[in-house]
């Protein structure tokens, strides 16, 4: 009874009963009234003599009546058949393209994404199978994003560990001498997965909307400002001219200021790694009506059109992309970035005029 199928054909032979008893109630309300009126208006109908009185008036009328009844309950017989019949076939082609979404997304659970459903001719139907056509792809593209992602971290780790175990296989025969220099080269690369274990963790709340904020009022350019300073003698030892324009107006917002420094540091340290040696990286706070703006602006590398967008995907690195001292990067900071940014309601963009033109990254944060 709770089955959809059933419902619809229920729901059509019910119409069709109430169609006919309602008919069947009118029909044989009027037409013995209607039917003694033409006898009145007509008392000797046919060749002019109807004979037998009032008797033979009634015995038709009843006659009448009775051919009405059966008439009636025949048609309201054959109405619920047909009902019946469309119905079914109807219910068949409404259930036909439901059973299809129902196959496929039980494949979807199984962890089959290409299962395309044919779209039916009705519109209802056809958006719902469309919908179930998207959630595929889009259950395939994270399926992809998680593959891609765990051979990514995979790679990422493999230099580090296999610097380590180098390292201390060498002390271990001798090779190597346990000093200093060759321990420290082993710190750098345990510093090295750790800082990438806590981009990871960042990363992996930022995409979850999970990232702990405490926000509280400041003056955007204040953290700026101090974000940059800290990154000053790195700018310096790699021979490149990092220069600040906080602005006249202050930039009140709302925001985690340990966040906001964040993203102004891994912005900065993309410009860093993006700029060969002699180039400048500039830092620029402004403001609209509505918004803080933060932009970092280099002379490096630049971006292609298509790039645009992908350099915010994890693990991406534009081509020409540089060490910076012994630090290469997780390659996710620009995308712990805009999860940040996202998070206190701003959004983050890139532009270049091209491959090696520089590019600039742009910060807009609601104002308080």
């Amino acid at each position: 009874m709770n089955k959809l199928s059933v419902r619809l054909v229920l729901s059509h032979l019910l119409v069709a009963v109430l169609g006919g008893v309602s008919t069947y109630l009118v029909v044989r309300a009027l037409a013995p009234a209607l039917f003694d009126a033409s006898l009145r208006g007509n008392p000797n109908p046919g060749s002019g003599h109807f004979g037998g009185g009032m008797g033979a008036n009634q015995a038709l009328r009843d006659q009448f009546a009775a051919a009405v009844d059966q008439s009636l309950l025949i048609g309201a017989l054959v109405g619920a058949a047909a009902a019946a019949v469309f119905g079914v076939l109807l219910a068949y082609r409404v259930i036909r393209p439901l059973r299809t979404m129902r196959s496929a997304t039980r494949a979807m659970a199984r962890g089959r994404y290409d299962v395309p459903v044919a779209l039916p001719r009705e519109t209802e139907l056809a958006d719902l199978a469309a919908d179930v056509n998207t959630l595929g792809r889009a259950l395939a593209e994270t399926e992809a994003r998680r593959v891609r992602l765990l051979g990514e971290v995979a790679h990422e780790m493999r230099t580090p560990l296999t610097v380590i175990d180098g390292y201390v296989e060498g002390m271990i025969d001798g090779v190597l001498p346990s000093t200093p220099t060759e321990l420290t080269q082993v710190s750098e690369e345990v510093r090295r997965l750790r800082r990438l274990s806590g981009d990871l963790s960042a990363l992996s709340k930022a995409e979850e909307g999970r990232l702990a904020l405490m926000p509280v009022a400041l003056d955007a350019r204040e953290v700026v400002t101090a974000a940059v300073e800290r990154l000053r003698p790195q700018a310096e030892d790699a021979e490149l001219a990092l220069l600040l324009h906080p602005g006249p107006e202050p930039l009140p917002i709302s925001a985690d200021p340990d966040r906001i420094a964040q993203v102004v540091t891994n912005l900065v340290g993309n410009a860093l790694r993006a700029t060969p040696a002699g180039g400048r990286i500039t830092v620029t706070c402004s403001r609209t009506p509505s918004e803080a703006v933060v932009a970092v602006q280099d002379t490096g590398v630049g971006l292609d059109a298509a790039d645009l967008d992908r350099v915010f995907e994890r693990f991406y690195r534009a081509p020409g992309s540089r060490a910076v001292g012994h630090d290469t990067g997780s390659g996710i900071g620009l995308t712990i970035a805009r999860g940040i940014v996202e998070a206190h309601h701003g959004q983050v963009t890139a532009t270049s005029a091209g491959p090696g033109q520089g590019a600039t990254f742009t910060v807009r944060l609601p104002l308080r």
